[in-house]
């Protein structure tokens, strides 16, 4: 039988929503950061059915079903496995590969590779703004925008240093390395004499995320008169600018129950929104918003607020968003738009008004139901008979475009009170081409550096045998983890400084097996942040929640991209149902996950600290094991090495 690569079905299961999955199925009511449902599985009046749109999986408070999306259409349609991951590439508009060829492992390694290069590269950067010599620009640029060091190293800001050759010279030991330098986007090669040279010099840099947090593209900002003012990383296999929102993932760090985002123009708009406590905007990468962006949103939200300028570039702009919407505007979401006053952006508007009034803007927006009629209406008197027909000639194919539903009908009934037409004719004009007549979409040409390096320029790797290798943050003096994070294991919580609202003390009393699993869980690539002396070690036991924490410890090293909805794949067929879904309670019921922000203790350190305690608890018991049977020989028949280890030992 041919088995489908894990490599697509992971990349399935980041591509599609649950909650898109299973609210076709079953219908879904937002509860706080979770959709609830009653059970599909077992008769119930009370819902206790819970999908977690950030972690990807369902959970069943009565029963104990749980999965991810693969799982669930095998459990409620009853298919097999390949005709569900099936269902879903289909779903998903992609074909499923049959079997687990050399190009697909190929792909997959490549994969992890570019990431791996993206990561060094964002890390590289970020030391550059701490330590290069020339950094003072960017530094004196970035105070000049009053941004913080705090907010800066939140968003894994950093510095391109001048030259041509830095991450080149840095990195650049192999071919191999050199090609995946330039398929990561980091590094230009010249089509012309096939010369090699950095894309990002002298510039600021934003590193782009995915919803994992890992970089998958950068963009950078010019200190000098070069053009184009900012460049973003182009098109590769991890990064496409049509699907991701800058600041997505810093913005659901920050907001553990996030309920809606603004969607601005630019990384810096973000950056001062979030260094005033506004915390949930985001950005399209030099693209219009489209279905793929707004896709993403409503995964996480039920409420988007477009931020546009007031001149005629923002209107604009505003109005391709309006027609990219409807096809998303399902019952229970909302679109506003927000237009600023001309020369005014939200990092200028937000300085001079502050975060209180800004905000009231922001809720004083305009309903997409208004601004739809209102660019309808455009140019049209519609107190005349023709006004009217030609305002619903317009109108009518917008809102067919809207999915049926109760929100439809409704634009359907205010279109007919507007109009004074029956619903059968407008319902005739539907058909038309949905168009505004000022609106043409306009290819996007994404602007590459003005400057070429010099024609003598030629990188010699081989130039490159002995490169400086930067410290890491982990290699960095560590503070005392016992009075900064003990709390998490002994009691109280210390509060965190990050956010306002997280500032509440949140009483738990934590084991640290537990603690690390539940840090595992939440988040498995915080693994990737220790160095490897620090990760805990497998040993002999018979602790069931140990061993189970050794079994996730295995999986996420060989597996180091996972994510919990593709771990809790694997955990059912390694371990059982009973133990998937054992693994799913863990997580969907214990407080830790509900009532504390992991981030704001800095995971990767909380969970090296959960490692120390559990080691020395190893330690303790060896000990008492040892003590036991020194005891037991009695100690007048020990002998002087014995009584030695024995004085040793009890002063341990």
């Amino acid at each position: 039988m041919n088995r489908i690569p894990q490599g697509f079905i992971d990349d399935l299961l980041n591509r599609l929503d649950i909650v898109e999955v299973i609210d076709h199925r079953v219908k879904l009511r937002k509860t706080g950061k979770n959709y609830s449902a009653c059970c599909p599985f077992h008769d119930e009046k009370t819902p206790s059915f819970s999908v977690s749109p950030d972690k990807q999986f369902y959970y069943c408070f009565g029963c104990g079903a749980s999965g991810n999306a693969v799982g669930f259409l095998m459990e409620y349609e009853r298919q097999g496995f390949v005709d569900a991951v099936e269902s879903l590439a289909k779903t998903a508009g992609v074909e499923v590969p049959k079997e687990q060829t050399k190009e697909n492992r190929e792909q997959h390694f490549r994969q992890k590779n570019l990431f791996d290069t993206l990561e060094k590269a964002s890390t590289y950067y970020q030391q550059q703004l701490k330590d290069n010599p020339k950094r003072d620009q960017a530094i004196r640029y970035l105070q000049n925008r009053g941004l913080s060091g705090h907010i800066a190293k939140q968003f894994g800001m950093g510095y391109a240093p001048p030259g041509w050759d830095n991450l080149l010279i840095k990195y650049g030991l192999t071919e191999e390395d050199i090609a995946l330098l330039v398929d990561s986007g980091l590094v230009i090669r010249r089509d012309d004499n096939n010369k090699l040279y950095d894309r990002f010099r002298h510039r600021i840099v934003f590193p782009i995320r995915d919803t994992r947090g890992r970089a998958i593209g950068f963009g950078g900002r010019v200190l000098d008169d070069s053009k184009p003012k900012y460049l973003n990383s182009p098109e590769t296999d991890v990064f496409h600018k049509g699907r991701e929102l800058y600041g997505l993932y810093e913005a659901r760090q920050a907001n553990r129950n996030l309920e809606q985002l603004l969607v601005v123009e630019g990384y810096m708009d973000v950056i001062a929104l979030a260094q005033y406590g506004i915390s949930n905007a985001v950005a399209t990468l030099g693209t219009a918003c489209g279905e793929d962006h707004l896709r993403l949103a409503f995964r996480y939200v039920q409420e988007v607020v477009f931020c546009f300028d007031g001149d005629n570039a923002g209107r604009k702009a505003a109005k391709r968003a309006l027609l990219n919407s409807l096809p998303a505007m399902e019952d229970g979401r909302q679109i506003k738009f927000l237009f600023l006053a001309e020369g005014q952006d939200p990092d200028s508007l937000v300085r001079q008004i502050g975060d209180e009034r800004f905000l009231q803007q922001v809720q004083a927006g305009i309903p997409l139901e208004d601004f739809l009629f209102d660019v309808a209406a455009e140019g049209i008197d519609i107190h005349t008979m023709d006004g009217r027909a030609r305002f619903s000639k317009i109108a009518a194919p917008l809102l067919n475009q809207i999915p049926k539903g109760v929100y439809r009908e409704l634009m359907f009934t205010n279109l007919a009170k507007r109009t004074g037409l029956s619903s059968s004719a407008i319902m005739e004009l539907t058909a038309a081409k949905a168009e505004l007549s000022d609106l043409k979409e306009e290819p996007v040409v994404e602007p590459t550096p003005s400057e070429a390096p010099p024609s003598e320029y030629h990188y010699d790797p081989s130039a490159n045998a002995a490169p400086h290798v930067m410290d890491t943050a982990d290699e960095q003096p560590t503070p005392d983890y016992e009075a900064e994070y003990g709390s998490l294991f002994q009691g109280e919580i210390a509060p965190p400084t990050s956010a306002p609202e997280a500032r509440r003390r949140s009483s738990v009393t934590l084991n640290p097996i537990t603690a690390a699993t539940l840090l595992l869980l939440d988040n498995p690539q915080v693994l990737q942040k220790l160095s490897a002396d620090s990760i805990l070690e497998q040993q002999d036991t018979k602790d069931p929640a140990l061993l189970r924490l050794f079994n996730l410890l295995d999986y996420l090293k060989k597996r180091p991209t996972a994510n919990f909805s593709t771990l809790l794949g694997f955990w059912g067929g390694a371990y059982g149902i009973d133990s998937q879904q054992e693994l799913a309670k863990m997580l969907a019921t214990h407080e830790l996950t509900s009532d504390v922000s992991l981030s704001s203790h800095q995971p990767h350190r909380v969970l090296r600290h959960a490692f120390d305690k559990i080691r020395k608890q190893f330690l303790i018991t060896e000990r008492d094991r040892e003590l036991t049977e020194l005891k037991a020989k009695g100690l007048s028949n020990l002998s002087d090495d014995e009584k030695n280890r024995f004085r040793e030992l009890i002063k341990q």
